[in-house]
């Protein structure tokens, strides 16, 4: 059964992920990237530009389909850092899109207090979120 994810990641590493073709989240852990599997849509939600600092985005940034490749753990670049990855595919034709445009056929925004729900990290959406989303973002 497919499944639809939103990663919550700064900008500036969503479009890093998207030159190495890659999918992280929750800074790296390898859960995280485990619960998706091969066929998966992904979004991304991107609060700010930078980790922790820069100018709020509060938008979807990138989609994706998971690739039919295990998680693998990053090589060693000279300091401690080893991130979990998953392979992914990403839709080049999508567009960043601002979540307020969105927030009224959303079910993921339609709980209050649901901005604590983003703080997990990786959060399991509703397949009418993903489609709602993903036609949004592509234009179709």
């Amino acid at each position: 059964m497919r499944r639809y994810w939103l990663a919550v990641v700064s900008r500036d590493h969503v479009h890093r992920g998207m030159e190495l073709g890659i999918a992280q989240a929750n800074h790296g852990k390898r859960a995280a990237v485990e619960r998706m599997a091969a066929g998966d849509g992904l979004v991304y939600y991107s609060p700010r530009t930078g980790m922790r600092e820069g100018e709020p985005v509060r938008a979807f940034t990138a989609l994706a389909t998971i690739d039919d490749r295990p998680a693998w753990q990053a090589e060693d670049q000279g300091g401690c850092f080893r991130p979990w990855r998953r392979a992914v595919s990403y839709d080049r034709d999508a567009r960043q899109i601002p979540i307020d445009g969105l927030r009224g056929e959303l079910d993921l925004t339609s709980v209050p207090n649901w901005g604590i729900v983003l703080r997990r990290g990786l959060v399991e959406l509703t397949a009418h979120d993903f489609e709602a989303i993903s036609r949004a973002m592509v234009g179709q």
